[in-house]
């Protein structure tokens, strides 16, 4: 056998082979897909938790370190702004339970796909 010979068939072998492989992968294909997306899903709901808490965080520390510093200087305004900081304290919180919520829904629920 010829070495050109051999080698024509080696390459007709790789080819039929390059075309052949996706049809017994098809299968197999879809699935990866899906899972990749749920990685990446969980993925960015872990990102967007940390986000989400850290802003939270810095968000109520700037708020309680502003509304002692009011009342350091009006004492006489403490109820008002002890109602204002709870308010603002309860929204800052809710956006980051909103958060959660939506962080729950794509680690257990998994809405797209998987």
């Amino acid at each position: 056998m010829s070495t050109r010979r051999s080698l024509v068939s080696v390459m007709l072998t790789f080819m039929f082979l390059a075309v052949a492989s996706p049809v017994f992968a098809q299968g197999a294909g879809a699935d990866a897909a899906n899972s990749g997306l749920v990685q990446w899903s969980i993925i960015t709901a872990g990102f967007a938790l940390a986000i989400a808490a850290a802003g939270g965080a810095i968000g109520q520390g700037r708020a309680i370190g502003s509304a002692a510093e009011a009342i350091a200087r009006n004492p006489g305004a403490v109820g008002d702004i002890r109602g204002v900081l709870i308010l603002g304290l309860v929204l800052i919180e809710s956006l980051v339970i909103y958060v959660l919520l939506v962080t729950l829904i794509l680690f257990f629920i998994k809405p797209f796909g998987g």
